[in-house]
């Protein structure tokens, strides 16, 4: 059994920057896929980034156009996301996923998801 839990969410202004983490309980961590997700106000779930098991590939959701950078630590069973330049269509609740497999993880079936953690950026 895995539990994440995210934080380092909060209410800023565009241009600000935020850090999430997520710190995972459990076993096996370095094996998990690991990825964040989002979902804002009236909208679906959607794909933010994805780091693969010994961070060997990261990928991106084409609206992070470089303002981001997804990051891991196996030693503190921890995955990170960066978010630079934020806007307000930032704002969101953002998920940290745990996988096995990363093609389905990156489709959103997740064998594990944290509780997430509030983002609000202010215009």
């Amino acid at each position: 059994q895995v539990q994440l839990v995210e934080s380092g969410g909060g209410l800023v202004q565009a241009g600000d920057s935020l850090k999430l983490s997520c710190v995972a309980s459990g076993r096996d961590f370095t094996y998990w896929e690991m990825a964040w997700f989002r979902q804002a106000p009236g909208k679906e779930r959607e794909f933010v980034a994805m780091i693969t098991m010994l961070a060997r590939s990261s990928e991106y959701a084409d609206f992070v156009q470089g303002r981001f950078s997804i990051s891991r630590d196996d030693g503190k069973q921890a995955v990170s996301l960066q978010m630079n330049s934020l806007t307000p269509e930032d704002t969101a609740v953002y998920y940290c996923a745990a996988g096995a497999v990363a093609v389905r993880l990156r489709a959103g079936i997740a064998n594990y998801w944290g509780q997430g953690t509030q983002v609000t950026v202010s215009s």
